[in-house]
């Protein structure tokens, strides 16, 4: 056991075998967990792993998990596509409540807004907001503090200073 702790090259894997390798010394799971930085629950479950898979069950199996199946297949996201290259019937502009309405039609169970935005960021579309305006502001101050207006600042205009020597006063080292 020692050797094959010893001996593996996946840091998640070697972490596991290293837990199993100090119960199998008779070392308790609190000691365990203090040394290897798990929390004893985690022990417990490596262990259990261990036990009903043997060193199959060890390691990161986070990598066999390929996740959830897509909402929408692609026959349906080209399809979402064409809808949402028209404006919506409500008029005013597609948002992910909207997408994820149509999606909800589509598919017959509830589909948060969140996933409505994240099919429109998937199609590359992102909502166009003008800027805010100031209402109290004149035109004129509005014009004046668009960021194209601004002239280019002094600063930069203005010419370099030369750097003065950290200790002071430069001296001459040269005896006369």
């Amino acid at each position: 056991m020692e050797r094959r702790y010893k001996a593996a090259s996946d840091g998640i894997e070697r972490g596991h075998l290293h837990i199993i390798w100090l119960l199998s010394q008779g070392r308790s799971a609190k000691f365990v967990a203090e040394v290897t930085g798990y929390t004893p629950t985690w022990v417990s479950k490596i262990l259990w792993r261990y036990n009903d898979h043997g060193f199959a069950g060890l390691g990161d199996s986070r990598l066999d998990n390929p996740g959830a199946a897509p909402l929408l297949n692609p026959v349906q996201v080209g399809e979402l596509r064409d809808v949402v290259s028209e404006p919506p019937l409500d008029g005013g502009l597609w948002t992910g409540r909207k997408v994820a309405c149509w999606i909800t039609g589509r598919i017959g169970r509830p589909v948060s807004p969140q996933r409505g935005v994240e099919y429109l960021r998937r199609l590359d579309l992102t909502r166009q907001v003008p800027r805010p305006a100031n209402p109290k502001a004149s035109l004129y101050e509005q014009a004046r503090f668009k960021k194209s207006s601004r002239p280019a600042s002094a600063s930069s205009k203005a010419p370099k200073r030369q750097s003065r020597s950290k200790s002071g006063r430069s001296t001459n080292t040269a005896s006369a």
